[in-house]
């Protein structure tokens, strides 16, 4: 029998007949339904490597059309932290339901990225939640397809360092607007999220004051509800 042997970060458990599950994977190749046999028993060697909130070793042979049959699993990474805040857990609950939704309208290999990271930055308490809230829906968006521009307005016309913006909904974008909550500082640290890791991120300082403008706008643009 062909076999795959993966990473993997668990979606959904799904629990079939008697001792069994089906299993929604996040892999670096896309995602992937399995079928692991038998490991709501006792003794399985199986359930102890696919937990939530963790990455995972996985072997996964050939079954029935697109349902795979998990022959082995061994946890890498628990990321526990995440259990002992409800905030945090929440969010993760969240991300995931909104990575395996998305992940239909577009299968794209980046999800794992995404989640793998905000996975981590959730476990790390140093990092403050909007920030890695912030993060995450930047690059949910331009995995879909329509990340924020932050290099030009919605009309077209380059951002200035001397302008105000507000965000449009209508438009998905910043519009000029001499009342607007976004500033340079703001651009700046958009920006930047957009293009670092959470970890480069929590060394930047002075931004507690202007990461709630960022988080906003983020989730506007995701069209996530607060």
């Amino acid at each position: 029998m062909k076999t795959t042997k993966i990473q993997a970060i668990v979606l959904r458990r799904t629990n079939y007949g008697e001792t069994d599950r089906i299993l929604q994977l996040m892999t670096p190749i896309g995602k992937m339904s399995v079928m692991a046999r038998g490991v709501r028993k006792e003794k399985s060697k199986l359930a102890g490597g696919i937990e939530l909130f963790a990455v995972c070793d996985v072997v996964i042979g050939e079954g029935k059309g697109d349902l795979g049959v998990l022959t082995s699993s061994r946890l890498i990474k628990f990321y526990k932290n995440i259990m002992s805040d409800y905030d945090r857990m929440q969010f993760a609950y969240l991300v995931t339901k909104l990575v395996s939704g998305a992940s239909e309208m577009v299968d794209g290999v980046d999800w794992y990225d995404v989640l793998a990271e905000v996975l981590a930055g959730l476990d790390t308490v140093t990092i403050p939640l909007s920030l890695i809230q912030t993060w995450f829906y930047l690059h949910y968006a331009e995995v879909l397809g329509h990340g924020l521009s932050l290099q030009y307005d919605v009309d077209g016309n380059k951002l200035s360092a001397d302008n105000k913006y507000q965000y449009s909904d209508e438009d998905k974008g910043l519009r000029l607007a001499e009342n607007g909550d976004i500033g340079s500082d703001q651009i700046k640290l958009l920006r930047l999220i957009e293009s670092r890791s959470l970890k480069v991120l929590v060394q930047v300082g002075g931004i507690n004051d202007i990461l709630p403008d960022c988080l906003m706008v983020a989730r506007r643009h995701a069209a996530i509800r607060a």
